[in-house]
């Protein structure tokens, strides 16, 4: 007999071995042969609890070939049955991960599903061990943030704006109402400021479509374009005062005088009442610059209305300033029946120093002296 046929004879026998349940003599054969297949050997490994076996079969598969499905899914397994549940699970996401790139076989889906289960039970297991281990401890937001970072319940949102990014500062959301000494006096305005919003929208307000199809540049890609859904009644726009808007609104324009805002010819201040109809929602986006946040006042609020910035959503409420960075990814909506409106403005970041903020003014001054300036799609 020639050491071909007496290697596939042993391999059958192996086989046969298998099929009738006796994993001791389907092992012992296939360690007769000079180069006994590796998947065999794993299974007969597997049904006789022999683990280290096993996973030396399978790491032969995987030397071979490191994206080989059912050796990814079975070392997973292995890992699982050691109580290497941290190690399952990095084995069950590759598995998934490739099952989802290339397609699986419909004999796999109950592996990959178990799979599935495997890291979500792991995934709980770890959230107790690690909210036991600072149970003793107060509440920390950036220790939370952190947490669900590490286990995958939130995504990590960075600062990027669309035309300016200025290094070094602080990667935040939202910034807290109690941070800015301007805010308590802005926010004693509401009632008068929405006194005068009722008086304008009584009258022919003439809210114009916040982001609009410009004469001299493409159009932006945006769905609510030219659409009155997302309305602005500006006060200050691209650093100019709006004249007849801002002597309608003089308790508008005493409040915004208290905020810390970038004075940039033919760019800032910005400030308008913005108006989102019921139904409307403003997609993902980014806005220019990191150098700024911007501030919302809530003067109407409806039911089902909120803002997310990166991870994080808010609902807006009447009176109560809302801060947050629109450098980072950002979205609204109003789900609601009714109208809503704020006032929207922006401040200088408080990171930003004096002489920064001059070099900054300067900058943004020459750029748009330089060529068409870019204007911000929300």
């Amino acid at each position: 007999m020639t050491d071909r046929a007496r290697e596939q004879t042993l391999q059958d026998a192996a086989i046969a071995a298998l099929r009738r349940g006796d994993a001791a003599v389907a092992r012992a054969t296939l360690y007769e042969m000079a180069d006994p297949p590796a998947m065999l050997l794993a299974q007969a490994c597997n049904r006789l609890g022999d683990l280290d076996g096993e996973q030396a079969a399978l790491n032969r598969i995987l030397q071979q070939d490191m994206r080989n499905l059912p050796a990814m899914l079975a070392m997973g397994q292995n890992l699982i049955r050691r109580g290497d549940e941290r190690g399952a699970s990095i084995w069950f996401r590759g598995a998934l991960a490739q099952a989802a790139a290339t397609g699986a076989p419909p004999a796999l889906q109950p592996l990959l599903q178990q799979a599935q289960a495997s890291i979500a039970q792991s995934g709980r297991k770890f959230e107790d061990h690690l909210s036991a281990a600072i149970a003793d401890l107060p509440a920390l937001p950036r220790i939370a943030q952190a947490t669900d970072l590490l286990l995958g319940k939130s995504e990590l949102y960075l600062q990027q704006p669309s035309m300016f990014y200025f290094p070094g500062l602080p990667q935040r959301a939202f910034y807290e109402r109690n941070e800015f000494a301007w805010v308590p006096a802005i926010e004693a305005a509401t009632d008068a400021i929405i006194a005068e919003l009722n008086d304008v929208r009584a009258g022919a307000p003439d809210f114009a479509p916040y982001v609009q199809t410009p004469t001299d540049r493409p159009a932006p890609n945006n769905p609510l374009r030219d659409d009155p859904s997302w309305g602005a009644y500006y006060f200050w726009q691209q650093g100019e005062i709006v004249a007849d808007h801002a002597a309608r609104c003089p308790a508008v324009m005493a409040a915004l005088d208290h905020a810390d805002r970038p004075m940039i010819t033919g760019r800032s201040p910005m400030a308008l009442w913005s108006l989102l109809k019921p139904g409307t929602h403003i997609q993902p986006h980014h806005g220019l610059l990191n150098t700024r946040l911007i501030c919302h006042l809530p003067l109407i609020v409806a039911d089902n209305c909120a803002l997310r910035v990166g991870a994080q959503t808010r609902a807006w409420v009447p009176g109560e300033m809302l801060i947050f960075d629109d450098s980072i990814e950002h979205e609204a909506w109003n789900r609601g029946n009714d109208t809503r409106v704020i006032l929207l403005f922006e401040v200088w970041r408080p990171e930003i120093h004096a002489e920064e903020r001059i070099a900054l003014t300067r900058l943004f001054e020459a750029i748009d002296q330089f060529g068409p300036k870019q204007v911000d799609a929300g």
